[in-house]
């Protein structure tokens, strides 16, 4: 099998603890956003929070 090309992503392997797996997926199948995004998006908080706290 061939390996994809991402042009706008980096694939990341990664760990997510069993209590929020069954949530994550429910969320992305409710709101039918691929689970990838929510991801991102929940990485983008974070790094807004901690942005804010390295610039106190």
């Amino acid at each position: 099998m061939a390996d994809s090309v991402f042009v706008h992503r980096k694939r990341l392997v990664t760990s997510l603890a069993n209590e929020l797996v069954r949530p994550l997926d429910e969320l992305s199948k409710k709101t039918r956003v691929p689970k990838s995004r929510l991801i991102d998006e929940a990485v983008e908080d974070l790094l807004k929070k901690y942005e804010k706290r390295m610039a106190e």
